[in-house]
């Protein structure tokens, strides 16, 4: 929901540009191989290597799109274990990037780019994290907002500035409130 609500409402009014990193919940959480939770997180890590290819191949902007795709999947048809190429295919790039799944190579680029955000934040933080730069240009970040729906126009250009100023005072940390709903997914979108 985080992305739906800064690609959605935030970008287009703040004009911002936005770069997609990967958060591997298989790196960073380390699951156990016989809990519940492994196998789908070892399956979005795969995803995230197939990124990681399209990055370098293509740059960052089709890694939007593959997210996106992969969000839609995930999200909104609720499957998380699909053929790669598939959605490879739904964004019209080249297919040979599904090699990249089971290709451990992209593993440290993956942790690499995670570990960049992570510096910023924090180790004991999930996501989504937003980096951004403060007036000193120096870059922080903070984990969340943890958002169950896109918030109307208005609401949402208030969260980002307050997100903002949050992120950039210094000494500031956290602000938690218990969720009391589930994500509103919405439509799926294109």
């Amino acid at each position: 929901m985080t992305a739906r609500w800064v690609v959605d409402v935030v970008a287009l009014e703040r004009d911002l540009t936005i770069t997609w990193q990967p958060i591997s919940l298989l790196e960073k959480n380390q699951p156990a191989e016989d809990s519940d939770y492994y196998a789908p997180v070892a399956q979005t890590h795969k995803y995230l290597r197939v990124m990681e290819s399209l990055r370098a191949a293509e740059g960052d902007a089709v890694v939007r799109d593959f997210y996106w795709d992969l969000g839609a999947r995930i999200h909104h048809d609720k499957e998380v274990f699909f053929d790669v190429g598939d959605a490879l295919k739904a964004i019209g790039a080249d297919i040979g990037h599904a090699s990249a799944f089971d290709d451990e190579t992209w593993d440290e680029e993956i942790r690499r780019r995670m570990g960049e955000g992570l510096a910023l934040s924090g180790d004991d933080v999930g996501t989504p994290l937003i980096a951004l730069d403060d007036a000193d240009g120096t870059r922080v970040a903070l984990f969340g907002p943890v958002i169950t729906r896109v918030p109307d126009r208005e609401q949402s250009l208030q969260l980002w500035d307050g997100f903002v100023a949050l992120a950039t005072v210094p000494g500031f940390w956290e602000v938690k409130r218990t969720r009391t709903e589930r994500p509103e997914f919405g439509d799926r979108p294109n």
